[in-house]
């Protein structure tokens, strides 16, 4: 009998963390709607910094330099790379800082705030689109 009654305590744990664990992701935040500069805000500005130079409060903790994002275009001969900047986003092309493809790749983590709604693709394409442009607007002249 304290047999069973372990294996039933273990199971109501056991089924409490997946009652937390959907719950939890059940109010994850919608970010669909953000603006290119709110994603920003959220996403990169940690590390990149609020205008782009890399210095986020993160920054430091580095042990390489966070690139400035305002000169993408300098460093590409004055010509913004906006498919290269998206597939860096979307982690088509991965960037050895930015971690695995799960994390912090933010078309991954878009996509799977995306999946249980209609559209969910066209949403994080839209989403890594705009976030894209906001950084096209940060180059500097």
């Amino acid at each position: 009998m304290k047999t069973h009654t372990r294996h039933v305590a273990v199971a109501l744990i056991l089924a409490l963390i997946l009652l937390l664990i959907a719950v939890s992701a059940a109010h994850a935040q919608d970010y669909s709607g953000y603006s290119g500069e709110l994603l920003y805000a959220r996403f990169c500005a940690s590390c990149h910094g609020d205008k782009g130079f890399g210095d986020g409060v993160v920054a430091a903790s580095f042990s390489i330099m966070v690139p400035d994002l305002t000169r993408i275009a300098k460093r590409q001969g004055g010509v913004y790379p906006a498919e290269k900047v998206r597939q860096i986003i979307d982690g088509r092309t991965p960037m050895r800082p930015h971690g695995t493809r799960e994390m912090p790749v933010w078309g991954y983590e878009f996509s799977a705030q995306n999946e249980p709604k209609p559209d969910a693709a066209k949403k994080t394409e839209e989403m890594v689109q705009r976030l894209a442009d906001y950084v096209e607007s940060l180059q500097r002249k």
